[in-house]
């Protein structure tokens, strides 16, 4: 079984803009799908994926409401939408009870395209928000190549902020193991916290002895198979995690069993 912990999906009126602009921004890479509910259904099928978490983003405050009526029109048993808020929307936190009461399982905040600091202390109320309605909370971390410093979610930063969730039962999950390209900040700040990472755009990009010695020390029952497709191809990042050569046991709790105890979800 394999759950997809890390993946994007855009409404079809917006997917050529959206692709378009993201792929140019990031030095015209090149999507492995077209970043539609149907191809990505389709790539699931080719590939065996049983279920894929989609993490959907409010870059601005007014999208709020259109982003998370998308994520419950898409959200199914094979297709686990996340919603979003903006933490300029001065409605932010009453969103999170639309979310909420949407039947969406958690939501994604992105600090360089939403321009916030992961430890601001403006954002403590949605944190705690998030934290006792059950929500589950995924960071983009680490760099974005679409962006220039300052990276507004360090490793050291969103160490900061993890009490918050803790006092109120969060969960929290740190994308790209932890902080993209800033793996020794990981190691140092958040490598055995109470955090999960997911390893969504590593295959190629990240050291497979470092991803390992990261995952060994975490520990293996808080790591999250991802992939961010579109930008990178499922098949491609699960041949990362076999490039380690874990045990069946770690193997499985990344592949599928971590993301069904987080999810509350069965096979």
């Amino acid at each position: 079984m394999i759950i997809d912990f890390h993946t994007h999906v855009f409404p079809q009126k917006i997917v050529n803009k959206a692709m378009t602009a993201l792929s140019h921004n990031a030095g015209n890479a090149v999507p492995f799908i077209k970043g539609t509910i149907y191809s990505h259904l389709e790539n699931m099928k080719k590939y065996n994926i049983d279920k894929s978490v989609v993490l959907n983003i409010a870059t601005n405050p007014n999208q709020q409401t259109n982003v998370n009526n998308f994520a419950a029109e898409i959200n199914s048993d094979s297709i686990i939408a996340f919603g979003s808020v903006h933490p300029m929307a001065p409605n932010a936190v009453e969103e999170l009870y639309r979310i909420k009461e949407l039947g969406l399982k958690g939501i994604k905040l992105h600090p360089e395209y939403q321009n916030f600091f992961v430890d601001d202390p403006k954002l403590a109320a949605i944190y705690e928000t998030v934290a006792k309605l059950g929500l589950i909370l995924t960071f983009h971390s680490g760099v974005d190549i679409q962006y220039f410093d300052p990276v507004h979610c360090t490793p050291q930063r969103l160490k900061e902020v993890l009490p918050i969730f803790k006092s109120n039962g969060g969960k929290v999950v740190a994308a790209h193991m932890g902080g993209y390209l800033l793996w020794n900040d990981v190691e140092k700040y958040l490598v055995g916290t109470d955090v999960y990472f997911d390893t969504a755009y590593s295959y190629s990009r990240m050291p497979n002895m470092h991803a390992k010695r990261i995952i060994e020390n975490h520990g293996a029952d808080k790591i999250l198979f991802g992939s961010d497709l579109p930008w990178s191809g499922v098949h491609l990042e699960k041949r990362f995690i076999e490039s380690m050569d874990l045990s069946d046991r770690d193997n499985d709790n990344i592949m599928f069993k971590n993301a069904q105890n987080l999810l509350n979800i069965g096979g």
